[in-house]
């Protein structure tokens, strides 16, 4: 029985903890931003393309070098 107290204050004790660490995260501005997830995967899918088109162009220019 005394087994069963002490998981439940454990539980309760890091319940407790996510909760703090929770208000802090929404206090200090964690979740203010609504706009950039919703358009981020905009911007990624462009970023990764210019670096392929980079990328092959490099290897294109390497190619006609060795050439």
């Amino acid at each position: 029985m005394s087994v069963i107290i002490v998981l439940i204050a454990a539980s309760l004790l890091v319940a407790v903890g996510f909760l703090i660490s929770y208000l802090w995260a929404v206090k200090s501005g964690q979740y203010d931003d609504k706009y950039t997830p919703s358009v981020r995967i905009l911007f990624e899918d462009s970023q990764k393309n210019s670096e392929r088109r980079t990328q092959s162009a490099e290897l294109k220019n390497e190619k006609q070098k060795q050439n």
